[in-house]
Parts: structure tokens; sequence; C-alpha cells
């Protein structure tokens, strides 16, 4: 069931969410985005960094994974942007199929 769909955390640059999230969406590699303001502490070339960020909550299926993690490795403007997937245990199976109806596998 919902084995067969992930959701994504990716970070931008505050702002930029919204462009990745619908280039995402216009090639229909995710069905639903959430985009969400967030203040980050993080580990860059040997110093702790503090941005202000967009965290996008990409819901997908799992077989368009690896493309996805291509599509934003091309539009991304950090060099190693945060692109994480968490498997789905269990969700209402409505939701779940729309998912998988809305991403083209």
């Amino acid at each position: 069931m919902s084995e067969d769909i992930v959701v994504v955390f990716v970070t931008a640059p505050r702002g930029r969410g919204r462009e990745i999230a619908r280039r995402l969406l216009e090639e229909r590699l995710a069905a639903c985005v959430n985009i969400v303001p967030v203040e980050s502490m993080y580990w860059w070339e040997g110093r702790i960094e503090e941005d202000k960020e967009d965290l996008l909550i990409i819901k997908t299926r799992a077989g368009v994974l690896d493309k996805l993690i291509e599509r934003v490795k091309s539009i991304h403007p950090y060099q190693v942007p945060e692109v994480i997937a968490l498997p789905i245990v269990k969700g209402l199976r409505e939701y779940v199929d729309w998912v998988l109806r809305e991403v083209r596998a």
C-alpha cells in the first residue's frame, strides 16, 4: 500500500522553494509539495552556518525518486542540496491512491 509512496524533504534558500516545487509538480515528479519557512543551522566547510530557508515536504512515488533527486540537483542553487526521502508506513488509502495517480512513473 503506502510502501509505493515516499515523503522527500528538500531545503532551499527562502523564496526559492516555490520555484522548485512548481517545476517538480509541472513535471509530474510530485503530487503535492508543502512549503514551510524554517531556520536552519548546519555545518558547512568547517563552520556553523545559519540560514532562513524553505522546507519542501514532497509527496511522490518511490519509483520516481531517482529522477526527482536528479531534477532537484539540476535546478537547486546549493552545491549540495538536502534531499532525503522517508518511507510512508501507512496512510489514508484514498490519499495514497491520489498520490499514485498524480505522479507519472
